[in-house]
């Protein structure tokens, strides 16, 4: 992963626990993140920018459709950022 992607990622970590839609704690979210971006090829940059609403609707269904045993996503979950 790139240093600027990786940045992306924090940044969203950040955003997600100022708007309390965190479940976990801060690595948690960047892992289900990283896993998500590995798995969609999000648009991190869209997804940091985008409104609260579309921005709560990829993060708590990554969040809530990960598969953290076998690192990937699952239950059908189409990220609206993804690049897929």
């Amino acid at each position: 992963m790139k240093k600027e992607e990786l940045i992306d990622i924090f940044q969203i970590v950040e955003r997600a626990n100022n708007m309390g839609i965190m479940f976990f704690d801060r690595i948690s979210l960047k892992m289900d993140l990283s896993v998500a971006h590995q798995e969609f090829n999000l648009r991190l940059k869209a997804l940091l920018n985008s409104d609260d609403v579309n921005f709560a609707h990829d993060v708590v269904g990554i969040q809530n459709h990960i598969d953290r045993e076998n690192k990937r996503m699952g239950d059908e979950f189409l990220p609206r950022y993804s690049s897929l």
